[in-house]
């Protein structure tokens, strides 16, 4: 199916389908004792202790990793347009076993729209027992920009989304001014550290299971400094555990499509009186699709690990208005609006093609979850953890990947983990890839070229907290995979030096790529900015991980 096709379940008036169209993971979880009945649907089974950094060597879990989204918009967001059942049918569909409507904050969504769409989240959940369904907020940050804030299923969800709502976003304060120079930006930044801490203790308390936020598009208009970010993450780094390493709207640079200036991602901005003035006027675009914070090796992402601190990627949606569909916006009956009502009219179809930039979630950007039990917390478990990789266009069907010393015998460490070895210690990467085995929703088999490796020295806290640069990163190995398709592995060797470090993995379908954003020295074949107008996403696609710590010992 191409994307010009209109599918049938986009009809709003057609019941939420228990569709499995990858079930793959949940058919690997199913095969695992313990993890029928109620607890299997409610996310209810105990979360999986995560694997300790003390001793030598490690052995973590094997997994199964649930696809999912955290970044969709419904009919309870200002500006989206889609039904539940569309969009729940839609993920279905595309394979997606979890995903998070994560609506804009505004008066109409915190006093009606809320508990409105908390109903229609119970009534889905109980339709669609194998689909896991968050409730969330996009939280509009004071002094920056967005972020996904949900929690786990519980009798608070809904009332601790509001509270917060209404005591911490930006927006609805307004507490918007973020620029360097302006009198609120100290107050504006430190109430979102103040949120975020907040959200910590309602966790601690028991009020809700468990809360997660994810920094959404953080360099769409450059308002997300780095010092916001680490402050963020700082102030509760089991709550504020990542960034959004792609965005959402990655058809809006389909030739002919939104027009001759679009770049995909919507990345279409430039700096203004709230950007951070550090960043450069070439790191408002996307790269292969990626944030330019992920792309650059070397960069923020990058700077961010060194201190040694894990800060998780994921990918997604971000759903508002799909590409090439014929739905718009139903019309408004007299007297009422999104202020008084919280919720859009359902949506009309017109047989025209309709403006859009997006992708069905699972249609093209995938946040893939290492799990050992499916369940919400399971999945809120794996996010915290780092057992995370991201893929677009469909281009891996599986990855999995180990680091264990060679005098070890278990499985190793896995993504998000830490290896404590010794200064000279021989080690192997383990990376398993599984090809795509079936055409994406593009009708294109996809396949990758190579698998990168890159490494960076871990160096503690960072002196200026306003840098975004990681000096000690680069590309170290580089697998050509073309033609190699089924499950195999790739083995890597690395010796530990005299200093901490990370590996993380990056690959591509090697359609589009030349010297990285910080030179060829660095990173020789990275992703590169399309031309305007002229980024069609299905032939740039990318795959990245998480990374892999190792801890020297002696070294701090």
């Amino acid at each position: 199916m191409t994307e010009q096709q209109l599918p049938a379940w986009a009809d709003p008036s057609v019941s939420p389908a228990a569709l499995d169209a990858q079930g793959v993971s949940r058919r690997q979880l199913m095969r695992r004792a313990g993890l029928f009945g109620a607890a299997f649907a409610a996310g209810s089974l105990a979360t999986p202790a995560v694997a300790s950094a003390r001793g030598f060597g490690g052995n973590d879990p094997r997994l199964a990793y649930l696809v999912g989204d955290h970044h969709v918009h419904s009919v309870y967001s200002h500006d989206a347009k889609y039904t539940f059942s569309q969009l729940a049918q839609a993920s279905a569909e595309y394979g997606l076993d979890w995903m998070v409507f994560n609506e804009h904050s505004n008066f109409g969504h915190a006093q009606y729209g809320a508990k409105l769409e908390h109903e229609e989240i119970l009534k889905a959940r109980a339709a669609n027992p194998r689909q896991l369904i968050f409730q969330g907020l996009e939280w509009y940050i004071p002094g920056a920009e967005h972020c996904t804030v949900f929690a786990a299923p519980g009798r608070h969800e809904v009332d601790l989304l509001t509270k917060f709502e209404l005591a911490y976003d930006g927006k609805l304060l307004g507490y918007t001014a973020g620029g360097p120079t302006h009198p609120d930006t100290p107050r504006n930044e430190a109430h979102a550290v103040k949120a975020i801490k907040w959200l910590a203790a309602q966790r601690r308390s028991g009020y809700v299971d468990d809360v997660l936020v994810f920094a959404n598009h953080p360099m769409r208009l450059g308002i997300d400094s780095p010092h916001e970010m680490r402050g963020w993450r700082d102030a509760a780094p089991e709550i504020m555990i990542g960034m959004e390493g792609a965005p959402g709207a990655q058809g809006g640079a389909i030739p002919g499509w939104r027009g001759p200036t679009s770049i995909r991602g919507e990345y279409e901005n430039k700096p203004s009186a709230d950007s951070w003035p550090g960043y450069p006027t070439d790191s408002y675009l996307t790269y292969g699709g990626f944030d330019w914070m992920t792309a650059t090796v070397g960069g923020m992402w990058d700077a961010m690990l060194s201190e040694g601190r894990l800060f998780t990627i994921t990918t997604n949606s971000d759903v508002h208005r799909v590409v090439f569909d014929t739905w718009k916006n139903g019309d408004w009956p007299s007297g009422q609006n999104f202020d008084n009502t919280g919720r859009l009219p359902d949506p009309v179809n017109t047989t025209e093609p309709q403006p859009g930039g997006d992708f069905w979630p699972g249609q093209f950007s995938r946040t893939h979850v290492g799990v050992t039990r499916y369940g919400y917390r399971s999945v809120m478990a794996g996010l915290r953890a780092g057992r995370v990789w991201l893929d677009h266009g469909h281009l891996l069907d599986g990855l999995d990947v180990r680091l264990k010393r060679d005098c070890d015998h278990g499985r190793g460490v896995t993504l998000g983990g830490r290896l404590r070895v010794r200064k000279g210690e021989k080690l192997t990467l383990n990376v398993t890839v599984t090809t795509a085995s079936r055409p994406n929703p593009h009708d294109i088999l996809p396949e990758p070229a190579h698998v990168d490796v890159i490494r960076g020295a871990v160096r503690g806290p960072a002196a200026d907290r306003d840098n975004w640069r990681a000096p000690a990163t680069k590309v170290v190995h580089t697998a050509d995979v073309s033609g190699r398709k089924g499950t195999y592995t790739l083995r890597i060797p690395l010796t530990a030096g005299d200093e901490s470090f990370y590996v993380r993995l990056r690959g591509s379908d090697g359609n589009r790529h030349g010297a990285g954003y910080l030179g060829a020295s660095v990173d020789p074949h990275g992703p590169i900015p399309h031309e305007p107008g002229d980024g069609d996403p299905w032939l740039d696609t990318w795959f990245y991980s998480n990374p892999v710590f190792v801890e020297v010992a002696g070294h701090r």
